[in-house]
């Protein structure tokens, strides 16, 4: 029998609290905002290189309001779809990259067969 995991047991983003309009939080304030312990915010700032806290007084970390919208992307990726940290990673390079070719694809059927095998098709369905 497989053991349940701590992601489980880990509430939808979309009922987190709403994020209050201030300009810094502490690490503590975005632990509750985000759902996530202090301790996987440290190490989620060693593993997404995008994440860059604010450090001042006493070496205290300062997160930002784009700063925790991103950790809940993070979070939503990770404990929500089930991405490794690897696979999170790439997930949001892309999203902030775009895709990676912005080229159409070829086509790669001539149109009037693609027409004659429609009609072929639609004469069968009638009969």
């Amino acid at each position: 029998m497989q053991k349940p995991t701590d992601h489980a047991k880990v509430a939808p983003t979309a009922s987190l609290p709403p994020i209050p309009a201030k300009r810094y939080f502490t690490i503590g304030e975005v632990s509750d905002l985000c759902g996530v312990k202090t301790h996987v915010l440290r190490y989620w700032e060693q593993e997404f290189t995008q994440l860059k806290t604010i450090t001042r007084r006493g070496n205290r970390r300062y997160y930002q309001h784009h700063e925790v919208l991103f950790i809940r992307r993070i979070r939503e990726l990770l404990y929500e779809h089930g991405f490794t940290i690897n696979g999170a990673r790439n997930r949001l390079d892309q999203e902030k990259n775009g895709p990676a070719n912005d080229k159409p694809l070829p086509v790669l059927i001539d149109r009037e067969v693609l027409k004659e095998q429609l009609l072929n098709l639609r004469a069968a369905l009638q009969d």
